[in-house]
């Protein structure tokens, strides 16, 4: 198959790209700069230029391919418009690549977050939020999913935990490193005890495209090898080895992600092991953090 893809030389895109490619399928990538192209034709995939609100070669794109993956979301999280303005474009562009797959049984893998449930681990029919500073974004997931089951797209989310890491970086783990690093103390918001769902970013390449090839039409999956790691943990390794101390902070300090972050959020991908036979292979978050983070 060749696939449109939204956000294919990010961190995950990246992956999801090179893992449809070494299994026989092609990749046509959305880049809005020069840096972003070079980087996609050198992995091998074919490239349309233009961002998630150039929504007319959105629409082309996606009627010359056989599917679609959409990873993209604007990076602005500098307060709740600006979530806002990200969540709005996003769903204007997941909805045009819908319309435009309608009829003929063509696969959307649609990326999406773990729900969290009170007191367990969420799981695959779990409903994704819908209010909060991201719930947007699970409300555009939900409807579409729903409605265009029913319309000829072959509709899947995959949902990603907090937390898609590769070589020490990535997720909301990679923002704590960062914050870290800005102000000398791994910090963590709450009182540490919180759990984060985590996965490798090569392991979440494989349920992209298993869910291509094969995920029924309407169908969630969770892209969750580690099911919760505690923040304290997290934060605690990346305090030793950027040699930092190492303090629980309010979760103002985290900007408006600050209640997120605080929620005990861990997920189970048991569902999706069983049924899509995903299997995780790479090292968990605090391996990865562990081998590569360096001061």
């Amino acid at each position: 198959m060749q696939l449109f893809i939204t956000g294919g030389t990010g961190n995950i895109g990246s992956a999801v790209v090179a893992e449809l490619l070494e299994h026989g399928h092609g990749a046509t990538v959305l880049a809005r700069s020069d840096a972003s192209a070079a980087l996609a034709r050198d992995a091998g995939a074919s490239v349309v230029r233009g961002g998630l609100a150039d929504l007319a070669a959105i629409r082309a794109a996606t009627e010359a391919a056989d599917g679609a993956i959409h990873l993209a979301f604007g990076n602005d999280f500098s307060g709740p418009d600006a979530l806002a303005a990200n969540i709005a474009e996003e769903t204007a562009a997941i909805e045009t690549i819908a319309e435009a797959l309608v009829g003929g049984d063509r696969p959307f893998a649609i990326v999406s977050g773990t729900p969290w449930e009170e007191g367990r681990p969420s799981v695959e029919t779990d409903p994704l939020p819908t209010t909060g500073p991201v719930g947007g974004r699970g409300a555009t997931v939900t409807r579409v999913l729903r409605d265009f089951a029913g319309r000829g797209v072959r509709t899947s989310a995959i949902r990603l935990p907090r937390t898609v890491h590769k070589d020490g970086g990535g997720g909301f783990a990679g923002l704590l490193t960062d914050q870290a690093r800005r102000t000398g103390v791994s910090g963590y918001p709450g009182t540490g005890e919180q759990r984060w769902p985590a996965v490798h970013s090569l392991d979440a390449a494989v349920l992209f495209r298993l869910a291509i090839e094969r995920a029924p039409a309407g169908s969630s999956w969770h892209a969750v090898q580690d099911e919760g790691d505690a923040v304290r943990d997290i934060a605690a390794v990346i305090g030793r080895r950027l040699g930092l101390p190492v303090q629980q902070l309010p979760d103002e300090a985290f900007g408006p992600l600050g209640p997120i972050f605080a929620a005990d959020q861990p997920s189970s991908s048991a569902i999706t092991r069983a049924e899509l036979g995903w299997t995780p292979t790479h090292p968990t978050l605090l391996e990865d953090l562990e081998r590569h983070l360096r001061p």
